[in-house]
């Protein structure tokens, strides 16, 4: 029989000039579903949570040396055990508890970002009351959460995504520059919709975001709908300025807001009128707006949304 032998692995010299730069890595889509059974009352948490690890991997990008690398694998079984060991309060308490372990588990971990989506479900109603233990999904916005250590300072944000609203008068838009490439008519009736992405930066660790949570969404769609607006840009800032206004353990608000566009359609063939009640649903192209709305003099915290999905 003939022996073989396992090639021997080279590892190429280092070319010069060239560096590893910032990177992180990870388990993403974990999905987790935690019922609390502690009373005959259950409750629901249902999770998707992501882990990245930041630190000293130099040696496993240049070398493919795994001494210092957590397994992603490992990763995802933590967050299944530390579900069961401790429960899961909710999405940014959970995450912080993820962030303490994992920040304790080597020397050469500088930081991290533990992410969570949380998707709802409230409790199906039986002869008027909350039934104890089914429930049906709500949807389909979606709350957000992240932690994220970096340089020794710890950074929490709440935040909600897929939130779909729509005005259906009480907003208009005129007096932009017209060009020989401008078609768009002016108007002072129009639908208004969105579809919002937020996300909120805590200045204060003792708050509690959950109680934020809640507040930050009612004062989101009452000023969206209270707003009289000139503009998306405008409903957006309203927003924001009204959060920081009502909330001061944020520091600042980031949101995104495509504009759903609505175009009334052209009913003349058929010998119609259309006074603003029949409309087409656009797709795209449509407009995009992005901003922060930060409270004053609160020291900027670039760290909190480095990779954080359209925040950048």
């Amino acid at each position: 029989m003939t022996e073989t032998t396992a090639p021997a692995t080279t590892t190429a010299p280092a070319a010069t000039g060239i560096s590893l730069g910032a990177n992180q890595y990870g388990k993403a889509g974990v999905r987790l579903v935690h019922v609390d059974r502690s009373t005959p009352r259950h409750v629901l948490t249902d999770l998707t949570v992501t882990s990245m690890l930041r630190g000293d991997f130099e040696d496993c990008y240049r070398t493919g040396d795994n001494a210092r690398v957590i397994a992603t694998d490992t990763q995802k079984n933590t967050v299944y055990a530390f579900a069961k060991k401790h429960g899961v309060a909710g999405p940014e308490q959970f995450l912080g508890l993820l962030a303490d372990h994992f920040m304790g588990q080597g020397s050469w971990l500088t930081g991290g970002r533990w992410e969570a989506e949380a998707h709802g479900w409230e409790r199906i109603e039986v002869d008027g009351a909350g039934h104890d233990h089914a429930f049906v999904r709500t949807g389909p916005e979606v709350r957000t959460a992240a932690v994220t250590v970096q340089d020794g300072e710890r950074h929490v944000v709440g935040g909600i995504k897929d939130l779909v609203v729509l005005k259906s008068t009480g907003s208009e838009f005129h007096g932009f520059p017209r060009d020989a490439y401008t078609t768009l008519p002016e108007t002072t009736d129009r639908i208004l919709a969105t579809e919002v992405t937020a996300r909120w930066r805590f200045r204060d660790p003792e708050a509690d975001p959950d109680a934020t949570f809640a507040a930050v969404r009612a004062l989101l769609l009452e000023t969206f709908a209270a707003t009289h607006s000139l503009s998306l840009q405008q409903s957006l800032f309203a927003i924001g300025e009204a959060v920081l206004g009502a909330r001061p353990e944020l520091a600042e608000i980031r949101m995104v807001m495509p504009n759903k566009h609505h175009y009334l359609v052209d009913l003349s063939p058929f010998e119609l009128g259309n006074d603003n009640e029949v409309f087409v649903a656009g797709d795209r192209p449509y407009g995009l707006m992005q901003a922060a709305v930060v409270r004053d003099g609160e020291p900027e915290a670039p760290a909190a949304w480095e990779w954080l999905g359209g925040f950048c």
